[in-house]
């Protein structure tokens, strides 16, 4: 198996092989074919954030039962859905109550519009703990947090810190292999563990640790591979159920742990130029690191 995936990689067909975005911060996923790259992220990925009664996001490591939560983008909105209560449609709270937010406790705030109180209301009930559901009506508010690999005036959405999760399929082929040669009960394990944006087929194993600070072109969109993405307690948990177990993170320790850091997936920065937003990728463009 990673022998042909080296040799898809030394002929150098690399495909993007899916695009998923996360309406709602740690809440379910949505699988597209298409989808439109501005310069925070994908269109629509991470806007609205559930936060605690101080203002801080609530994720999967406090809550993996948000994975529960089914949102569905609407025109100017969400449908919200989770098995065994009624759906609720949300409206982007555009004149709603203002409200500083923090993605984590330690980063500074960002302003948000908090939403209506019907889907706090249905939130704090789905999830049994009082929460508030908020919207990031400019995106462009929020610098990236981190240091490494992005510019002033780089932005992201409420994604942990960068604009773009980028993972190689094959990598996860060989991590299921390290999972089966260890008898481990839980692999396989999909690439929904690790809850990234773009999947790219057609690499070696790992081929992604040597993109680091180069560029990247996606179809027609180019972007900079900005960090190696160091894993937590989320990829543990079951991206259907919200059931948390032990892997991948006891394997990836033994393989991929690099200062401390278990590695697996990198971050981009899209480097979009003047024109702005509206640029769009599609499953099945053809990926390609350009010449330094």
């Amino acid at each position: 198996m990673l022998l042909l995936a080296a040799a898809l990689w030394h002929g150098g067909d690399m495909r993007l092989a899916a695009i998923q975005t996360y309406p709602i911060k740690g809440c379910y996923r949505l699988d597209l074919d298409d989808a439109r790259v501005e310069p925070w992220g994908l269109a629509g990925d991470r806007r609205w954030m559930v936060v605690d009664d101080e203002g801080v996001g609530v994720t999967q490591r406090q809550e993996p039962a948000l994975v529960t939560v089914r949102p569905e983008p609407r025109p100017g909105g969400l449908l919200l859905r989770a098995a065994g209560r009624a759906a609720l449609e949300v409206a982007e709270p555009v004149d709603g109550e203002p409200a500083e937010v923090r993605v984590f406790a330690h980063q500074p705030g960002v302003p948000a519009r908090v939403a209506d109180p019907a889907a706090n209301d249905w939130l704090s009930q789905t999830l049994d703990r009082k929460v508030r559901l908020v919207w990031l009506g400019d995106p462009a508010a929020r610098p990236i947090p981190d240091v490494h690999g992005v510019g002033p005036d780089d932005r992201v959405s409420f994604a942990d810190g960068y604009p773009l999760l980028l993972a190689n399929r094959a990598s996860l082929d060989a991590l299921n292999e390290w999972l089966a040669a260890a008898g481990s009960p839980e692999g396989p394990l999909p690439m929904t563990r690790f809850r990234p944006n773009l999947v790219v087929g057609g690499a070696a194993p790992w081929a992604e640790d040597d993109w680091l600070g180069r560029r990247l072109r996606i179809g027609p969109v180019v972007f900079r591979v900005a960090k190696p993405c160091g894993r937590c307690v989320v990829t543990t948990t079951d991206q259907e159920t919200g059931v948390r177990g032990h892997e991948p993170l006891r394997t990836l320790a033994r393989h991929r742990n690099r200062d401390r850091q278990l590695l697996f997936g990198q971050n981009l920065v899209p480097l979009l130029g003047p024109a702005g937003t509206g640029t769009t990728v599609r499953v099945g463009d053809p990926v390609d690191l350009l010449p330094d």
